[in-house]
């Protein structure tokens, strides 16, 4: 089984970057940015894709792709695809990942999850952990009065082609819950788990099975609001595929402006559960002309 972690980044190497190079079981792939110390990277175990590599391989995804952003992410997902991978790891160079990282890996397999229905049409997966205080990045607010009304419905099989892990310090939620909370955290999740509907999850500490990339990007020009919509429209056409699984990072977050973050999550704020309402419909009147160009040009990467 091939397995291909990707990463975008504008910093020089980091703990985490390095230790994911590390990892003997995967193959890094690093897109470059135009900000990125590209000797660095050059000089260590790791794909890199420079901005000239990118424009030379792919001159239409970069076209329709922003430069200076997280986003250049999806030009690795279509460079791991066409090596490729069987199993495809999107990560951020701020979350370190512990020793075992990748080692209690489901992607492709039929397992026993604990399944959990809530009363809610969405499903918050921070909301039945030991911080359920906060709620994951990309729920609609809408919903924040009854997200922890679920029922446990027991174990159930799952076939497992979304795995998504979770991390442990500073936590992967909105603006506003960081903003009047700041929390820093540690999970004590020890078991797969699911809901019985769509939800949402990140691109931060993610696995991805082959069959699903094709449908998942980091959506450009939606602000904070990028892999979150793009994990709805990946459920849209595979639903029931996402598990819930332990940490296996800590998260060192880089620093940023929180107040900037809320700004660029309002789309967000309007629209996420009427997005969800379209199953995630990327011609509603909402979504950037922009956005629904990109994500032509990317499916098209894979025919």
């Amino acid at each position: 089984m091939k397995r291909v972690i990707v990463t975008t980044t504008i910093n020089a190497p980091t703990r985490a970057t390095l230790a994911f190079a590390g990892n003997p079981d995967w193959t890094l792939v690093v897109v470059g940015d135009r900000k990125t110390p590209h000797a660095d990277y050059e000089a260590i175990d790791c794909v890199y894709l420079s901005p000239e590599t990118q424009e030379e391989r792919y001159p239409d995804l970069c076209e329709v792709t922003p430069w200076n952003s997280i986003q250049r992410r999806n030009v690795g997902f279509v460079e791991a695809y066409r090596m490729g991978a069987d199993v495809i790891a999107t990560v951020d160079d701020d979350n370190i990942p512990y020793p075992d990282w990748g080692a209690d890996l489901h992607v492709g397999q039929e397992i026993d999850v604990d399944l959990y229905e809530p009363e809610a049409e969405v499903f918050d997966p921070l909301s039945v952990t030991d911080a359920p205080q906060v709620w994951h990045r990309g729920f609609p607010i809408e919903l924040l009065g009854v997200r922890d009304r679920v029922t446990y419905m027991g174990k159930r099989r799952r076939k497992v082609l979304v795995q998504a892990d979770l991390w442990d310090g500073d936590p992967d939620i909105d603006a506003i819950a960081r903003l009047s909370l700041m929390p820093i955290v540690k999970y004590s999740v020890d078991s797969p788990y699911a809901g019985s509907c769509v939800a949402p999850f990140n691109s931060q500490n993610t696995f991805l099975a082959r069959e699903v990339l094709p449908y998942y990007a980091v959506l450009p020009f939606v602000g904070r609001m990028d892999d979150i919509w793009g994990a709805y429209v990946l459920q849209a056409k595979f639903p029931d595929c996402v598990v819930y699984n332990r940490a296996s990072v800590y998260q060192d977050r880089n620093e940023q402006d929180l107040v900037t973050n809320l700004e660029r999550e309002v789309l967000g704020y309007r629209h996420t559960l009427e997005f969800i309402r379209s199953g995630a419909d990327l011609d509603s009147a909402f979504v950037p002309e922009t956005t629904r160009r990109f994500y032509e040009v990317y499916r098209a990467q894979f025919e």
